[in-house]
């Protein structure tokens, strides 16, 4: 019986070798995109769930408000951990995580044996300094050294295994312990441990441990803060592993007293208030209140948007399987007459459809497992490093492939088998109709499942056009400044002033060059630098005031301008201050004018107001304007303006080029890193761009799926209505005429899904522009472009098969009679 049921289905595939491939077309696609999915979705929750008792594992985090504006920091005070080690009950370990300032990175060198000069790493990520207990927190295998006695001392440093090989290529394990390392030309420590390097998926990502005790030995005692309680930096994060039986809630309260005691000032009034909280460690990377420096996080909300997507896919293309195999159930009728009259039972019948379903949809998953690591390569751009396609390694994926054909297999042929193994032998032998006079009351089941697949890729195409307008409308408005034809690069930490106005000068004086200035931050980034400032006869505000600083051609670079007073004069520190428009009306300025003069309580000193600028977009589009000063000052940021790029010439080019060397002239052992500036005005709407980009290809794949099931539907029509369609030429009906009756049902499908689809996708996109204090309008005529061009496609779609039956010989359908 088995045997007969392949040899029947392989026999149907290979008669119907169009339905066949379009069918296998159609699930692959949806099955492609929820393998994809699927791996990015576990990968990121697989994130910190290998740690042995993890629920006991938190990160201290900090809950702020400064002025009244709430902040939150992953980040917190330096001396937290060793209070906590002496004062606080019911915590098991206390793991402190301290980075380099700057960008986290440090230069490394390295004496070899076996080479004259040290081997330099310029710029080591993945370093922390901790303490012994780290070790505790996390399951390491020790190949060298151990966690008792490796990280006891200062100038004490462990490797994971990848960087003790990068570091020592030709030393055993047991060779390299005893090295030394020097960091920054500042700090040597000597190796005392090489560990395995971990293999699961954490937020603990570092790779070289330099003992938490070396802090106090070194100069990094003041920069880190270590004595300070009232202030902290973004690379001091803490984790603690609580005992069994203790409770989150109790030991936040002991915290809390902590904070109240050695900081006295943390809750002054309602105002300006601090408090610690316990995020636990399953939170740490998907809460975006909280981010540590350099941590990536992922979005809930985004992964459970890509499994909708998924599901849509799925559904999409299940719905174009049952439209397709109904619509090729003439096909079969004989054939079920037959085999019923044969002996064959309705429970035989459904088993054989099934059974033929479940063999395509494997076909499909063959095929989609194919294409997998082709896709993970395609979109290699927005899809998480850490994700692979390693089936051998990933046993997980043959099981959610076994599940996903089983259900998709279940959804698709359910229908279809229970509607072909119904038809009546009596009726389906007879030589005049191949189709029940039941089919009636299944067509509406059928445009149903048809306005279900436009109603979804109608949503998609308008949810495209709304992300790319808002990301057109957020690169392309009135910024406040000009963006074009800048580059910003900063100097190296500790840099001389004589060597910084050298470079300046030197590159003001190339010919490529329109102006150059020195500085902080470019006028909007994707950092933020908040100051605490005041203006005594408004003590009431209490807005966060952002700071840049510049020398006077700061403003010129970017042509901000002046609405009244003056530009900052040139000055080593901040003498002078700039203020934005919006801030002088939050202290009550009428009239721009009306600030000139006036003083800003700063840093314990008074500055004057000497003039007061535009205001411009100083984060993404989806914060708003801001209060901001600008400072006179010097920094280690550079801003260049270059001359236009006219056509047929490398100015920039040529400009990058010189500049480059001249920085090299100086600084020779450093790198050159630049950036454009409309380059990092784009970057801030990444996640945005990923998002269109995504909607792009979930468009293109529901509009091909949904084609396909209309496609579908045609057939079906075209072959109930063949007789009909010979009778119309035979009485003189034209092509446009017969043409125009067979489109009119489904073009009407078509227009009620959009009518179904355009307030879905104005609800969703109305939400999701919440995000952005200046959006794009939500225009009519965006829906009706979109609702135009889906038409479009239907009639395309249509005009396929509705031509070719419109042109053929209506003797041919009419000879049976």
């Amino acid at each position: 019986m088995l045997k007969n049921y392949f040899i029947t289905a392989f026999r149907s595939f290979w008669r119907n070798k169009a339905f066949t491939a379009i069918n296998v077309l159609g699930l692959s696609i949806g099955i492609s995109a929820a393998l994809v999915i699927f791996l990015i979705v576990y990968y990121e929750f697989s994130y910190d769930r290998f740690e042995q008792n993890k629920e006991r594992i938190y990160r201290v985090v900090l809950d702020a408000k400064f002025n009244g504006t709430e902040g939150h920091s992953a980040a917190v005070p330096a001396p937290l951990s060793n209070a906590i080690e002496q004062e606080v009950t019911g915590v098991e370990l206390t793991v402190p995580i301290m980075q380099f300032q700057g960008d986290a990175t440090a230069k490394v060198s390295i004496q070899r044996k076996d080479e004259h000069n040290p081997v330099i790493f310029k710029k080591q990520p993945d370093i922390v300094f901790t303490n012994p207990q780290y070790f505790g927190l996390l399951p390491y295998e020790w190949i060298a050294g151990s966690p008792r006695s490796s990280m006891q001392q200062p100038f004490n440093v462990v490797l994971t295994e990848s960087r003790a090989k990068l570091y020592f290529p030709s030393l055993s394990a047991n060779e390299i312990v005893g090295r030394q390392i020097n960091y920054n030309d500042e700090i040597t420590a000597t190796i005392t441990g090489i560990v395995k390097d971990l293999k699961e998926t954490t937020t603990f990502d570092a790779v070289e441990f330099i003992s938490y005790s070396t802090i106090a030995q070194t100069h990094l005692q003041e920069q880190f803060m270590m004595n300070v309680w009232n202030d902290w930096m973004a690379y001091s994060q803490l984790y603690i592993k609580l005992t069994k039986g203790s409770n989150a809630a109790h030991t936040e309260q002991q915290l809390t007293a902590l904070l109240n005691k050695y900081n006295k000032d943390a809750n002054k009034d309602a105002a300006n208030t601090m408090g610690y909280h316990l995020q636990p460690l399953g939170d740490v990377h998907f809460n975006s209140l909280y981010t540590g420096f350099g941590e990536r996080l992922a979005n809930k909300p985004t992964l459970y948007s890509l499994l909708a997507v998924a599901g849509f896919l799925l559904i999409l293309g299940c719905i174009n399987f049952i439209n397709l195999t109904t619509a090729n159930a003439a096909q079969r009728a004989k054939e079920i007459g037959i085999r019923k009259t044969m002996g064959s039972s309705r429970k035989q019948l459904v088993i054989q459809f099934l059974g033929e379903t479940f063999l395509l949809t494997t076909l499909a998953a063959i095929l989609s497992f194919c294409l997998s690591p082709f896709l993970l390569k395609l979109f290699a751009d927005f899809i998480p490093k850490g994700v692979e396609f390693a089936p051998l390694h990933q046993s997980y994926i043959f099981l959610f492939m076994a599940a996903l054909v089983s259900v998709v297999s279940f959804l698709s042929g359910l229908y279809p088998a229970l509607i072909l193994s119904g038809y009546q032998p009596a009726v389906v032998l007879k030589t005049q109709s191949f189709i029940t006079p039941n089919e009636t009351r299944h067509a509406w089941i059928r445009k149903g499942l048809t306005v279900t697949q436009f109603v979804i890729a109608q949503f998609f195409v308008i949810a495209t056009f709304m992300v790319s307008k808002q990301i057109s409308y957020s690169l392309n408005s009135d910024l406040g400044f000009d963006k074009d034809g800048i580059i910003t690069f900063t100097l190296p930490r500790d840099t001389v002033s004589s060597h910084r106005q050298q470079l300046l000068n030197t590159i003001n004086a190339m010919p490529e060059v329109e102006i150059a200035s020195t500085g902080f931050f470019s006028p909007a980034d994707e950092g933020v630098s908040f100051t605490n400032i005041s203006y005594a006869p408004m003590p009431e505000v209490k807005e966060q005031v952002q700071i840049r600083w510049g020398d006077p051609n700061y403003l010129n670079v970017y042509k901000i301008k002046l609405m009244a007073g003056r530009n900052v004069g040139p000055s080593d520190s901040i003498k002078e201050f700039i203020i934005n428009n919006r801030y002088a009306k939050l202290l009550g300025f009428q009239q721009p004018e009306d600030a000139i003069g006036k003083l800003l309580n700063f840093n314990m000193k008074q500055i004057p107001i000497v003039g007061v600028m535009q205001d411009f977009h100083d984060q993404s589009m989806r914060a708003p304007i801001t209060a901001m000063v600008l400072g006179g000052n010097n920094g280690e940021f550079f801003h260049v303006r270059l001359k236009p790029n006219l056509p047929g010439s490398n100015n920039w080019q040529h400009a990058i080029n010189k500049i480059q060397k001249a920085y090299k002239h100086i600084y020779p052992e450093e790198d050159f890193d630049f950036h454009f500036f409309d380059e990092t005005i784009a970057s801030m709407y990444t996640s945005e761009q990923h998002t269109a980009q995504l909607l792009s290809w979930a468009t293109g794949l529901a509009i091909l799926i949904s084609c396909l099931g209309l496609l579908g539907l045609v057939m079906f029509t075209i072959n109930t209505r063949s007789k009909e369609i010979g009778i119309r030429k035979i009485l003189g009906a034209t092509v446009a005429h017969i043409v125009s009756i067979l489109s009119k049902d489904l073009i009407r499908l078509v227009l009620v899904a959009f009518v179904i689809a355009a307030p879905l996708a104005w609800w969703a996109m109305y939400k999701w522009l919440q995000d952005f204090a200046y959006r794009t309008a939500m225009s009519w005529w965006v829906f009706l472009v979109c609702g135009s061009a889906m038409l479009v496609i239907a009639l395309i779609t249509l005009s396929i098969h509705t031509i070719k039956a419109a042109t053929s010989n209506p003797v041919k359908s009419l000879r049976t009679e």
